[in-house]
């Protein structure tokens, strides 16, 4: 069974991309555990629309609306990691909130265990397997909601973020198969879907 399986195996929302690398899988999930993504003007550009409503209500009502706090990869919780072959981290929040509404997950058993009403839960994994000389990297996300309400607010919010995701999760694909291939000394032509 999968990690993704283990950590949230019923879902609504899913997104999937590959990318083929020349690296050995073991080695590009650690290139992918230590990844600090480089500055995107694109990236940079979602990021600030996304956050833009935050920053608006914290401008008209400083004393009512703490300043938000930076959405990064640092507000994943590790999950668990399977070797050379699968790794998973989780959110658990209202991300349809201007400030994503998360909640504290302190490891992967408070994970499993967190369920509140009205909030959804996200899990991110990578797959690498062997292709030959290569590795076939795969990237999920899944997003389960457990009850009516958060089905209702994640749905337009999923409909609005999702082909922005996409792009996003295509170039941090590409930028982690350019490190890769970079430190193994063969930069070669990287295929992402």
């Amino acid at each position: 069974m999968s990690l993704l399986e283990q950590f949230l195996p019923n879902h609504q929302f899913s997104e999937r991309h590959q990318a083929i690398v020349r690296c050995r899988p073991g080695e590009l999930l650690d290139i992918i555990q230590t990844f600090q993504p480089p500055r995107d003007r694109t990236g940079d550009v979602a990021m600030f629309l996304r956050q833009l409503p935050a920053k608006i209500m914290h401008w008209t009502a400083p004393s009512r609306v703490p300043r938000p706090a930076p959405f990064t990869r640092a507000n994943f919780t590790p999950l668990a990691r399977d070797g050379d072959r699968e790794m998973v981290g989780g959110l658990v929040g209202k991300f349809w909130r201007p400030d994503f509404g998360l909640l504290a997950v302190n490891g992967p058993s408070e994970f499993l265990a967190s369920n509140p009403p009205k909030t959804a839960k996200l899990v991110i994994g990578f797959r690498a397997e062997p292709a030959g000389e290569r590795t076939l990297l795969t990237t999920e996300t899944r997003v389960y909601c457990p009850d009516r309400y958060s089905l209702l607010m994640f749905t337009p919010y999923w409909l609005a973020i999702r082909p922005v995701s996409g792009l996003l999760r295509r170039r941090m694909l590409n930028t982690i198969s350019k490190i890769a291939e970079y430190r193994d000394g063969r930069p070669d032509a990287v295929r992402t879907t």
